[in-house]
């Protein structure tokens, strides 16, 4: 078995595909202010520095606390890039309703000490269907409120395959994090 690490991270879907996949792992939230760390990345970033720098963030906020010291942490963090821009998560069902297709990138770095000793870059694209208005109303009405916590206003574990046509690259990494690479550095940590 791999050795024991700790999620820097407080989402569920990321605590879920390592749970399902036999790990073991400790989660704890990460101890610094996403928003104060994208203030000083320029938007205009390309996304994969962006996805690297506030996964590492998050991964060595944990990571320099005396508790996990000597441990490895793992950070994780997303973004959805669409038509040259960086896109937040909305506010509104109206604006989610502007949603269409995707590119996630994803930073997975892992920390030990405060240091990174590893880190993984992944980038998968999402296709949405055409819909029409009122294919676009049904899926909200479904999901709910709750489809804003996801920047790309859909869910792959949830009611997203009703309105996906097509994923490019690792299914893992639409719902959390890319766990076949993760999975490779572990097993090789033994």
């Amino acid at each position: 078995m791999h050795q024991k690490f700790i999620l820097a991270s407080s989402s569920k879907s990321r605590y879920k595909i390592l749970k399902n996949a036999g790990l073991n792992f400790t989660q704890k939230k990460p101890n610094c202010n996403e928003e104060d760390i994208k203030k000083t990345i320029n938007r205009k970033t390309k996304p994969e520095i962006f996805a690297k720098k506030l996964s590492y963030e998050k991964a060595r906020s944990v990571s320099r606390q005396k508790p996990y010291a000597n441990k490895i942490v793992l950070g994780c963090d997303t973004v959805i890039y669409h038509n040259g821009k960086i896109l937040d998560k909305v506010n509104s069902i109206e604006k989610a309703k502007k949603k269409n297709q995707v590119s996630i990138r994803k930073g997975t770095p892992i920390c030990l000490n405060g240091s990174k000793v590893w880190e993984n870059y992944e980038k998968t694209h999402v296709k949405i269907r055409k819909l029409n208005n009122s294919e676009i109303n049904t899926y909200l009405k479904k999901t709910g409120k709750q489809i804003l916590s996801s920047v790309g206003c859909y869910q792959i574990e949830s009611l997203g395959p009703n309105i996906i046509e097509s994923i490019k690259g690792d299914y893992f990494n639409v719902m959390g994090l890319p766990l076949f690479n993760l999975l490779d550095y572990l097993y090789s940590k033994k």
